[in-house]
């Protein structure tokens, strides 16, 4: 089983840049399953389930960030991928925090930015592009070509090692390179590992607590005129 994870904010053309890599596998013999995890509503799913005829699933993390909730699922996702007798996993995460990384060793994380979110975007995504294998410019006939240089070199700043494919996801031109590293992608091992290191802890908003200050919490909290600390035994 070969795994992709593909993340980046909303509207960035994710599901359209699955969408061309699903058509080339699919004409090239693959068998491809489909899992999509948001916060609360999608319809991707059903979409390409409609227009391929390919085992889909969707999942809603509801109280947890997309990205814990892609760990928690993994697993038994590729065990039901592999039950519908396919050979390639996308997996689609919204990936809203900006902090955890959504990417395992052992799979192709593939963060997706839109050329027309502004030439600083890249340097706010932090692990949803530093720790990715590919970013994929999306949107790329709506600005500049001096537009488009500054936003590639933006990318290169801030994660030198990640190839950058600019693509134009709604008629699929560009696409053909990334189902090449699809392709050329190893299986995925039995035991897989998140790739980067978690965020610092589970504070007590996470966990429901609503009141306001950190004087009410515990656990890693700060202060506006402070660097984060420890409060509690």
């Amino acid at each position: 089983m070969k795994l992709a994870i593909c993340a980046g904010p909303a509207t960035t053309g994710k599901t359209s840049v699955l969408k061309h890599m699903i058509k080339h596998l699919l004409a090239a013999g693959e068998k491809v399953a489909y899992l999509k995890i948001d916060v609360q509503f999608a319809d991707d799913d059903e979409i390409l389930a409609k227009e391929f005829g390919i085992p889909t699933r969707k999942v809603y993390s509801g109280e947890l960030c997309p990205d814990h909730c892609n760990v928690l699922v993994l697993s038994d996702a590729l065990k039901w991928a592999e039950a519908q007798g396919c050979n390639i996993l996308f997996v689609e995460t919204a990936g809203l925090c900006l902090r955890c990384s959504p990417y395992v060793d052992g799979g192709l994380g593939m963060v997706v930015l839109e050329a027309t979110s502004g030439m600083n975007l890249p340097l706010k995504v932090g692990p949803m592009l530093s720790l990715a294998d590919i970013a994929v410019i999306t949107k790329i006939d709506r600005v500049s070509q001096a537009e488009r240089e500054v936003f590639r070199s933006r990318i290169q700043d801030a994660a030198p090692g990640v190839h950058v494919r600019e693509v134009n996801a709604l008629y699929g031109i560009g696409i053909e390179p990334l189902v090449k590293r699809m392709l050329a992608t190893a299986d995925t091992p039995e035991s897989m590992l998140l790739r980067g290191n978690p965020p610092v802890g589970t504070c007590t908003i996470c966990v429901g607590k609503r009141d306001v200050g950190w004087q009410s919490h515990f656990g890693v909290v700060r202060a506006l005129e402070n660097q984060n600390f420890y409060r509690g035994e």
